[in-house]
């Protein structure tokens, strides 16, 4: 159980880790494996080959180190046809301290193999204490042996103690690293590009928007047949709207002649009480052709445009008030989104009338969201709805009998359109307990 809960949680300890774009792990998945190569590649080259060719190098200063200071020795009195005969022939400038003694401690190289390479060959060649300095001077090698009397000095040319090729080595390896990243940037930005477009159009679609630019696929193969399996999908959903819109508009039509027939024949009658009741039943007929027909329109062609939400509200809610409704509006002065006015008023007109017609009192309160965003609450005072069934009142033809007094007209497709319509523009509905005592609908629209 321990080694399975332990491969459980080191994936999700690696995955919080990771970048979540499909970009940067791309580029994680190109540059991660090339960096660890020229790590390894570095390493190698500076502790194996460039060892091997400093060796050969320092060993050869350690042995001219070891002929000048046992040559001195022989001849203390001939340092200086000693010194001139190094400078010429060996490059080496030789100095006699007398009374210094060694140093006590060394400043450490940033590079340790050279310090190395340096002191293992000193300490073959060498059978007396030594002390160098590697960083005090930018171009020269300080090495330093004791003798009688004194300290003897030798300053050598870097090039004589160190491969110089290592650093042009690095330079060229990481100018190429970057130059070759920079290309797979671009690269994998292009692609990703198409990847992210097609999630924009998705997007748009979902809330029915067309931007200025038709989209067209372009990209990786399989980006390209993605974006065309989207296209295909969006030709047959509008194609299938339009055909529905087109089917409830052909029955509203096709019944609305006998209705008006009816309505007239029953306005020429005689009055009498089952007069007034077929009245009353042409009347809610009527209004379900309506709602179906709203229904319908759910997703119509209506195009979305800037609106001022604070004006279509108050003209909305003062409309309500003179059917007799009670109706508080609270809204800040020129709040505005983008939305389609005709089907967010169809929406609202449904949350209302539901909330007129189970409450005494409503409230619509309308804002911006933290994300951008525009929320609409339209609250009552009425009975509510059990907090279970919330997602069922979405349902359509869902009436929910036993929780609210239904109206007598309509069929169950309030807040269906309503959320219709919400979710049509990227948003959506939610019910709540509301601070009135009862039903308390959300509309959420994004920025």
């Amino acid at each position: 159980m321990k080694i399975r809960a332990l491969r459980i949680f080191i994936p999700r300890a690696i995955k919080r880790w990771l970048p979540q774009s499909l970009f940067a792990r791309t580029l994680l998945i190109i540059v991660l494996p090339v960096a660890i190569m020229q790590g390894l590649i570095t390493y190698l080259f500076f502790d194996l080959h460039w060892q091997a060719v400093s060796s050969g190098l320092t060993d050869s200063l350690a042995g001219d180190v070891v002929w000048i200071v046992e040559t001195y020795e022989q001849d203390p009195g001939g340092l200086p046809r000693l010194a001139d005969r190094a400078e010429r022939a060996l490059s080496l400038s030789v100095a006699f301290k007398p009374g210094e003694t060694l140093p006590a401690t060394r400043k450490q190289a940033y590079f340790a193999p050279e310090d190395r390479a340096l002191e293992a060959a000193l300490e073959r060649k060498l059978d007396r204490p030594f002390w160098f300095n590697n960083r005090s001077y930018n171009s020269w090698v300080g090495i330093e042996v004791p003798v009688e009397g004194g300290v003897m000095r030798v300053y050598a040319p870097r090039e004589r103690a160190f491969a110089a090729s290592g650093w042009i080595f690095i330079l060229w390896m990481g100018s190429a690293t970057l130059l070759l990243t920079a290309i797979a940037i671009l690269f994998i930005r292009n692609q990703v590009r198409a990847i992210e477009r097609l999630a924009e159009a998705a997007e748009a679609f979902g809330k029915g928007v067309e931007g200025p630019e038709p989209f067209k696929p372009y990209g990786a193969r399989e980006v390209r047949q993605a974006a065309q399996a989207f296209l295909s999908m969006k030709a047959r959903i509008q194609r299938h709207l339009e055909q529905r819109t087109v089917l409830l508009a052909s029955v509203s039509h096709d019944l609305r002649t006998p209705l008006t027939r009816l309505k007239l024949e029953l306005a020429l009658a005689e009055p009498c009480a089952s007069n007034e009741a077929m009245k009353r039943d042409l009347s809610e007929m009527e209004h379900m052709i309506d709602e179906y027909l709203d229904f319908a329109r759910g997703e119509g062609a209506e195009a979305v445009e800037s609106t001022d939400l604070a004006a279509l509200l108050g003209q909305y809610c003062e409309d309500a008030r003179r059917t007799g409704a009670s109706v508080a509006l609270k809204v800040p002065p020129g709040l505005s989104a983008m939305v389609r006015p005709n089907a967010l008023k169809r929406a609202l007109d449904n949350l209302v009338s539901n909330a007129v017609s189970h409450g005494k009192t409503v409230q619509v309160t309308a804002g911006p969201t933290a994300t951008g965003g525009v929320e609409i609450v339209v609250e009552d005072d009425g009975p509510g709805i059990p907090e279970d069934r919330y997602e069922e009142a979405f349902k359509p033809f869902s009436r929910l009998d036993e929780s609210r007094n239904q109206n007598r007209k309509g069929v169950g497709l309030g807040l269906a359109i309503a959320r219709d319509v919400a979710r049509s523009h990227g948003g959506d509905v939610t019910l709540a307990k509301s601070a009135l005592g009862g039903l308390k609908a959300t509309i959420r629209l994004p920025g």
